[in-house]
This record gives structure tokens, C-alpha cells and sequence, in this order.
């Protein structure tokens, strides 16, 4: 059996309604990967990462979560979110703490890039913008899985947008 690893990255500023076309177009890529053979690469991230995280399993697929830093659920997950957090957590076959005290700038662009060891594409839920200039963001991990030779998948189905939060 092989293998195959793909990484995710995403805005987490998704709208609302945004939910239910994103996870289709998740769905629809990934439901030919489905098994064992498949391994999910996320860090958890609000949005796109979180979706994807509860697809992977469902898929039958091992899911991978790298956690930002050691203050990553107490620093920057919502109070609201924390449940969902947690059960993606308990759900992953593998949980990798990155080794960053506080969820700062570093923490994110080393977290964002690490799905990409040993990923054999990205998944991109990603509206094309351009880099913010703020490191860690969709448009850099993009860049990098590009650089790096990976396949990159866009999702970004029609009428798709961003909250701006």
C-alpha cells in the first residue's frame, strides 16, 4: 500500500457560508485518497485546517496535527472553539508540539511550513491573494510547497469568501 501524505493550509477568516462549499470541494478532492493509505497534515488552524481535520478521519485517512506552540489551545484557540479543538486532537494518530513556548510569529511560519516534510501535495483552500508580509500565512505556505516541487490543489469554490476577522 502506498501512502499518501497531504498537507493543508488555509484562511481561517473564512465566511460563515463559506463552511459548506469548502468542505464539499475538501471532500471531492480527497475522496479518491480514501484509507489507510491516506495521511492528513494540518496544524489545527480555525477555518480551512479544521474542516479538513474532521474529513480525514472520515475518510478513514490518519491525520497528523502539528500544534504551533506549547500556549497554542490557551494563547489562540477560542473559548468556543475549544471543544472542536480538542476532539481533533484526541482524533489525531500523531501530535506534534513545535518546540515554541508562545504562538509568535515563529511559531506560525516553522508550524505552517512543517505539514510539507514528507507531504506529497498541499491542499490550499486559498483565494490567490497575494503574501501579507506577516510570515505564516496561506500565500507563503503555498509558495513554499511550490518551491519544493509539491502538487498544490486550490480549492476555492465560487461565491467563496473571507470574513476579514
Amino acid at each position: 500500500m502506498v501512502t499518501v501524505a497531504v498537507a493543508v493550509t488555509g484562511h481561517m477568516d473564512l465566511a460563515a457560508e463559506a463552511a459548506g462549499p469548502v468542505r464539499t470541494a475538501q471532500h471531492e478532492l480527497l475522496a479518491g485518497l480514501r484509507g489507510d493509505a491516506l495521511v492528513g497534515r494540518t496544524c489545527l488552524a480555525r477555518g480551512a485546517d479544521t474542516f479538513f481535520a474532521e474529513e480525514i478521519p472520515a475518510l478513514g485517512g490518519r491525520l497528523s496535527a502539528i500544534i504551533r506552540s506549547r500556549d497554542y489551545r490557551d494563547a489562540v484557540v477560542a473559548p468556543a472553539d475549544l471543544v472542536r479543538f480538542d476532539a481533533r486532537c484526541e482524533a489525531a494518530d500523531e501530535v506534534v508540539i513545535m518546540p515554541y513556548e508562545h504562538a509568535r510569529r515563529a511559531a506560525y511560519e516553522a508550524a505552517n511550513l512543517r505539514p510539507l516534510q514528507g507531504a506529497d501535495r498541499l491542499l490550499a483552500v486559498w483565494d490567490g491573494s497575494a503574501p501579507t508580509g506577516r510570515g505564516g500565512g496561506t500565500a507563503g505556505t503555498v509558495a513554499a510547497a511550490r518551491s519544493a516541487g509539491l502538487s498544490v490543489d486550490v480549492v476555492w469554490p465560487p461565491g467563496v469568501c473571507r470574513s476579514g476577522a
